[in-house]
């Protein structure tokens, strides 16, 4: 049963986080914060999660958007985060199988390159013990003609053979949105577009949020116990705004990805492989298209505005047609792209790339628990571990007793009844019987269920009633309906890119899509013409900026 979740019902959702107290404020709703509501709400807290734009429009829509065990840091010799986020993989690809989807991994080896193949053959070994892969997932050593067998595209002259092992792929925006609402069957209550723009105090500990309300531009006050600052590359502003920015501070760097037609890039899977530099990068097929990435670069600028420019855009390519000789990739076949920050704690002496993926906790002399660092395959861990903090504050300020974690035994909302990946199979197979009818493709039968698992029912039961002629229109009316009563979705930006991803994966949709969208937005919420313009304006220029390059950028 899907939950409402719709800003639709604002006004009543923000008179209900101005009432009484909450356990714990949880700032933030990338995955770290909608990791945390969930692992606390699930452990009987009472939780308001607020974020100051949409659901995961910070980082948590910008990554790899892979679920993996970090096989390069092996090379660092961090077993614990091997191990750790190793394990995770497999949870969390149980608890969301439609999102979290296997994707097996091509490593080559090649002349002079990062991996030789005694360490390689050691390190997937290692890796497979570490993250307890088993099965056909264990890895595989391969030598050069099996390589080239299976991805054609790698240089003959220099590959030696290669690795090949299992990681999980997934889309971060809805990861983040499935964990918030299932969340919500535990009783969280969150809003998007609601700013902390202060801390409520008492004796001198703090004890709520003061929120400017990003629709109404209203302010309010929700009063809690505890508060969580999970505000990714904006904790040290949060940390500043409570005079608590002391001793650790973060590291912000970039990472960028640009999108290709498959046709521009046939990989036949996933592959990770050396750069020039020493660095290592994916290539990734999805759809109707492979992205490649990423850079890391420090970071200083506008965090609000993080965009791929001229110079990030060669360094990937160069990397790319540097590794498979037949391509011959140009700016003029970038179809999309996107850059994210990474909020990394920052080390004396360490470049970019060397900085820990580790996560740390840090708590403020008035009682602000922050959270930083760390990847998305550990998201569920981090929120383990702080809400564990808060449970024992609870415990010693208040005598209460809060469970243990149960997280890893929590399906999330679109995973109904999917135990193994083959049942996400088949049930894309039945969604294809049901709509082909209807001009719909198999890849649309996979869009669907790979974003909303089971709720695509809720969705073709909408696409049922509506009257428009044309399928397609029918379909996006039908997803953005959803999106709205159930998504939280309250401008076209949040359906486009967090909801769907298809400014990323399907960028032509959104130019052909557009109008029916915006005249969708207009009869739900009763906007007028010149918001209406607003938006187009702005999906319009956000196309523009993903897919096109200009020395300008640099």
């Amino acid at each position: 049963m899907n939950i409402k979740f719709s800003n639709l019902d604002r006004t009543k959702t923000v008179g209900n986080l101005s009432k009484g107290e909450f356990d714990l404020i949880v700032i933030g709703g990338g995955i770290t914060g909608g990791g945390i509501a969930l692992d606390a709400a699930s452990r009987g807290l009472k939780v308001a999660l607020v974020e100051k734009g949409d659901f995961a429009s910070g980082t948590s829509s910008k990554s790899t958007k892979l679920i993996h065990g970090g096989l390069r840091y092996l090379k660092q010799f961090d077993f614990w985060l091997v191990k750790e986020v190793g394990s995770e993989r497999a949870i969390v690809h149980k608890l969301a199988p439609h999102l979290v989807l296997p994707e097996k991994m091509l490593l080559p080896l090649i002349e002079n390159g990062s991996y030789g193949k005694w360490l390689t053959s050691i390190g997937l070994k290692v890796y497979d013990i570490l993250a307890q892969v088993s099965g056909d997932d264990k890895r595989k050593m391969l030598e050069k003609k099996e390589a080239l067998k299976l991805e054609p595209l790698l240089p003959k002259k220099i590959l030696n053979g290669a690795g090949y092992y299992a990681e999980y792929r997934t889309d971060d925006a809805r990861l983040t949105i499935e964990n918030i609402k299932t969340s919500l069957q535990f009783g969280a209550l969150a809003l998007n577009y609601a700013k902390v723009v202060d801390f409520l105090y008492s004796d001198d500990q703090v004890a709520g949020v003061k929120i400017e309300d990003g629709i109404s531009g209203k302010e309010f006050d929700i009063r809690s116990k505890y508060v969580i600052n999970a505000a990714g590359p904006w904790v040290d502003e949060l940390r500043g705004m409570n005079n608590s920015k002391k001793g650790k501070q973060l590291h912000l760097t970039k990472g960028v990805h640009l999108v290709f037609p498959h046709e521009k890039l046939p990989v036949k899977q996933s592959v990770y492989f050396d750069i020039p530099d020493g660095r290592m990068m994916f290539a990734i097929p999805r759809g109707k298209i492979t992205y490649i990435g990423t850079t890391d670069t420090n970071f200083n600028k506008d965090k609000d505005n993080v965009r791929t420019d001229l110079a990030d855009a060669i360094y990937l390519i160069s990397a790319v047609n540097n590794m498979f000789p037949s391509i011959n990739l140009e700016m003029d076949d970038i179809i999309s792209s996107w850059a994210g920050l990474r909020p990394l704690i920052h080390e004396e002496g360490k470049s970019a790339s060397e900085l820990s993926r580790k996560d740390e906790i840090f708590t403020s002399d008035t009682g602000l628990i922050s959270i930083a660092g760390g990847k998305l395959t550990g998201y569920r861990k981090m929120a383990e571990r702080v809400v564990n903090r808060i449970a024992k504050k609870l415990e010693e300020d208040h005598d209460t007793e809060v469970e243990e974690c149960t997280t890893d035994t929590i399906p999330l909302c679109g995973n109904v009844g999917f135990k193994k990946f083959k049942h996400v199979k088949r049930y894309i197979s039945e969604i294809y019987e049901r709509i082909k009818e209807d001009g719909f493709t198999a890849y649309d039968a996979w869009f669907l269920v790979t974003n909303y698992g089971k709720q695509t029912e809720t969705i073709l039961d909408t696409y049922a009633e509506l009257k428009d002629k044309d399928n397609t229109v029918k379909m996006i009316k039908a997803e953005l309906r959803f999106g709205i009563h159930y998504e939280m979705v309250q401008n076209p930006m949040d359906f486009f890119i967090r909801r769907t991803g298809r400014l990323y994966f399907d960028i032509d949709g959104v130019r052909n899509l557009m109008e029916p969208v915006l005249d969708e937005f207009k009869s739900i919420y009763k906007v007028d013409d010149s918001q209406i313009l607003a938006w187009k304006e702005e999906l319009l220029h956000e196309i523009e900026e993903h897919s096109n390059f200009s020395l300008e950028r640099v």
